[in-house]
């Protein structure tokens, strides 16, 4: 049996605070390239945490389109920018920062005050510029997550002056994955992948790899070890057992069905939800114009929307 091994390629970072790292995986089956090459892009960019500001308090702003005297940006610019700042936090907890700044002053990342376990890893983000007179008060709130947020689904838990933003948590920005075949003389091959990871600064590609590799085991590895549960099938609810009254008041404008299932069930006058079970499935196909896509249609309805299952 072949082992397949990870070799590191190049590895690289740049002023800005950006990683990089280029990764060979050897001596893979043929067809496991592309399910192998899949998986870890996917685990990449989608699975691993990081730390963004998820909520902003402005002093003097109550919403995003308020206006800031002495400030160059609008609320909404200064928003955009606070995007870029990547932080990295040694923990998981939710953690809060201020920044206080007296004009004339062009303020960036490193102007924010942080709790114990927070680092900034691009100091030089631009935030904002202030005239002379002005000051500019913000409070920030770090959280952890996955994936990208957007501002309407984050759950405040602070006072209203805060302000939701959107939250990019991904500490990975992209990931790139080649395939390449090898051949040998005795006519068998195997498969190659060169993976291309950049990340934010937060973690290294090597943490970062390491990291979905280490999930994914530990993910198959519930299946190994742990007893799979029977599946138990919840009885069937007859026909027989539904109270038609109990949805008499319901239209069949509720189960929104389509035009063509809609209008053959108005011609032979089924108003009602109440009179539509008085139908079985094998009835409704004698419904004239009325195919078994309709059918099906309707008990798949019924089913969904009101738990009606007809045995």
């Amino acid at each position: 049996m072949v082992k397949f091994c990870i070799k590191c390629l190049k590895s690289e970072k740049t002023d800005l605070g950006i990683t990089y790292g280029q990764f060979l995986l050897d001596s893979l089956k043929p067809g496991q390239g592309l399910t192998t090459g899949t998986l870890l892009r996917r685990s990449l960019l989608g699975d691993l945490k990081g730390t963004a500001i998820t909520e902003v308090s402005i002093e003097d702003a109550t919403h995003e389109f308020s206006a800031l005297q002495g400030t160059r940006e609008d609320i909404l610019e200064i928003f955009l920018n606070l995007k870029g700042v990547i932080v990295k936090n040694s923990d998981n907890s939710t953690k809060f920062g201020t920044l206080k700044i007296n004009g004339p002053a062009i303020i960036t990342a490193n102007c924010i005050q942080l709790e114990k376990g927070l680092k900034i890893i691009n100091p030089n983000q631009y935030i904002a510029s202030i005239g002379e007179n002005s000051e500019l008060k913000m409070k920030f709130k770090f959280e952890h997550g996955t994936g990208y947020k957007l501002a309407n689904y984050t759950l405040s838990e602070k006072k209203s002056d805060f302000l939701q933003i959107d939250a990019i948590f991904m500490p990975v920005t992209k990931v790139d994955v080649k395939i390449e075949n090898n051949f040998t003389n005795s006519n068998s091959h195997s498969e190659s992948i060169i993976i291309d990871i950049w990340t934010n600064g937060t973690i290294t590609p090597h943490e970062a790899l390491y990291e979905v590799c280490k999930n994914t085991v530990e993910m198959f590895n519930q299946i190994v070890y742990n007893k799979i549960e029977d599946y138990k099938v919840s009885p069937v609810i007859k026909i027989e057992e539904i109270e038609k009254e109990a949805h008499k008041d319901i239209s069949i404008e509720e189960l929104q069905l389509s035009v063509r299932a809609y209008n053959c069930l108005k011609h032979i006058q089924i108003n009602s939800v109440s009179d539509l079970l008085k139908y079985s499935p094998e009835k409704l196909l004698e419904i004239r114009n009325f195919g078994k896509k309709s059918a099906n249609e309707i008990l798949l309805a019924l089913k969904t929307k009101l738990g009606i299952t007809f045995n």
